[in-house]
This record gives structure tokens, C-alpha cells and sequence, in this order.
């Protein structure tokens, strides 16, 4: 499956048997070791806030708090502005607690065969999330994706590196705000936290 958003391909996600078609059920999607990554959500948040000085994350409560999550967790179709906190140093090696400033976002719907398919890309800084955002529960929805680098100008495959992979989960914690949360990434922090805002 192959996603377009404003003319620029967004990502291709295949089942692991290959098939190219969008089933909707993120478990036939996600990779062996992505699965692993969103079914240790709970422990990368233990690990991650175990590391960080909770003077941090005493600033925000809501958006740090490992069971805030609203009903309706899909973020409507629209432009966002996003920013990350990386928690937690990868292999004891680095900062523990780290943000970003803001940066574009969007969260875009296209229609593929007869599914409606939801889509969440970063649209500049020089690490940028492209994927799919799939329903999975009534307060949690599930994003699967890779990660486009500097000037790159178009996402790698997801499954084909998994140094690129990204597994997450999307909550919605307050009225007009979300978060999408990536347990154990490959690199640098414990737990990666997106905060999603809409940009209007």
C-alpha cells in the first residue's frame, strides 16, 4: 500500500507475507520486533521515567503520565505542530531528558480501495516520522512507520530496515491534544513522546 498525501508519497507498508493491500489490523503489519516494542509500552515508560529528574516532567503531569488516555484517540485530518521528548538514555549514554522545538506536522485520510487510511508525517526537521495510523482500541490507536533522515526526499519502505522502523501509540490526553508515544526506539533515548497540537 502506498499512501499519497499533497503529492509526495507518504510510505508503503506490505503485510510480512508481502501482500501489498491495507488490511487495517496493525498486527499483520507490524514487524516481529515491533510488536515486541508496542506490547512493552508499560516498561519503556518505567525505564525511561526512572532515568529523568522528575522536576522534568513534574512541568507537564498530563503529558507524562503513562495512563493518561482519552476516549477517541484519533487526531483529526489537519495540520499539527509536533515536538518530541526523547526519555531516557539508550545504554546509559546520553541525556536523560531532551525536547524539541516545534515543527510541522500533518495528519492526512486518502481513500485505498475502498479503505479509509489515516496518515501522520513530519513535514520538516531533519528526523521525520512518515507513517500509518491504525484504529486498535476506543483509547488508543496504534502508528507504524519509518523514519525519514535529513534530505531525503521520500521515506524508506516499512519492514525493510529495522533501524528505521517506528511502533507507537497514539493517545488523545486532553481536548485539542495528543501524543504518540514510541516505546524503545533504536537510538539515543528509552522512550520517544511526540506531542501533537493543531496548528490553527
Amino acid at each position: 500500500m502506498t499512501i499519497a498525501i499533497c503529492g509526495s508519497t507518504v510510505v508503503g507498508i506490505e503485510t510480512a507475507s508481502g501482500d501489498p493491500r491495507n488490511t487495517l489490523d496493525w498486527r499483520r503489519v507490524a514487524t516481529t520486533a515491533d510488536r515486541a516494542r508496542l506490547r512493552g509500552w508499560r516498561g519503556a515508560w518505567v525505564d525511561a521515567l526512572a532515568q529523568v529528574d522528575p522536576q522534568e516532567t513534574r512541568r507537564d503531569p498530563v503529558l507524562f503520565d503513562p495512563d493518561r488516555s482519552l476516549v477517541d484517540p484519533l487526531p483529526p485530518e489537519g495540520k499539527y505542530r509536533c515536538r518530541t521528548y526523547k526519555l531516557g538514555a539508550h545504554a546509559g549514554v546520553g541525556p536523560t531528558f531532551t525536547m524539541s522545538g516545534w515543527f510541522a506536522c500533518r495528519i492526512g485520510t486518502s481513500d485505498d480501495d475502498g479503505e479509509s487510511v489515516v496518515s501522520l508525517v513530519k513535514l520538516d526537521g531533519s528526523q521525520r516520522p512518515v507513517g500509518t495510523i491504525f484504529a486498535d482500541t476506543n483509547a488508543r490507536a496504534v502508528f507504524l512507520g519509518t523514519m525519514e533522515l535529513g534530505d531525503e526526499k521520500r521515506p524508506m519502505r516499512y519492514g525493510r530496515d529495522a533501524n528505521r522502523d517506528m511502533a507507537g501509540l497514539i493517545e488523545r490526553i486532553g481536548a485539542k491534544r495528543w501524543r504518540v508515544v514510541l516505546p524503545y526506539p533504536k537510538f539515543e533515548s528509552v522512550l520517544d513522546v511526540v506531542e501533537l497540537v493543531p496548528a490553527d
